[in-house]
């Protein structure tokens, strides 16, 4: 069973450049990055922004997508599950996204490749548990 549910998804922002003269050689490059923000009713949202743009020449052709959505959590788990699956949820989103500007731009539809969240490192930075560490070492003292 999911532990998450889409409720909602918007594209907040698409920056689209396309200054391709005639016949171009590009050489595609990708940035995705994801964070999500927890609510204390159950609800959460992802944020998450492609780009893709030209290694050598990122102003002839880059485009950046930032969509956010709105998920509710059925079941407490981990943030780092909920993390993976509500990026897993969105992600098509965003590759749709962009391959449907793209391709009304009159230029081939660009591709946004898979990321395997699950092999990336997700950093959490929890401030309440450097505020506790350091009160029980006063406590110590």
């Amino acid at each position: 069973m999911a532990k998450v549910q889409m409720k909602a998804y918007k594209v907040k922002e698409i920056v689209f450049h396309n200054n391709i003269q005639g016949k171009q050689q590009l050489n595609l490059s990708n940035k995705v990055s994801y964070n999500v923000k927890y609510s204390q009713n159950g609800i959460c949202e992802g944020v998450l922004t492609v780009e893709m743009f030209d290694k050598e020449k990122p102003d002839v052709l880059n485009i950046k997508a930032v969509l956010s959505g709105i998920f509710q959590i059925l079941e407490q788990t981990e943030k780092e599950f909920l993390h993976v699956e509500t990026f897993k949820e969105l992600f098509p989103f965003a590759k749709a996204t962009v391959s449907t500007v793209s391709a009304g731009a009159g230029i081939p539809p660009i591709i946004v490749p898979n990321v395997d969240i699950e092999k990336q490192e997700i950093y959490r930075f929890d401030m309440g548990a450097g505020l506790r560490a350091a009160q029980e070492e006063e406590e110590e003292e």
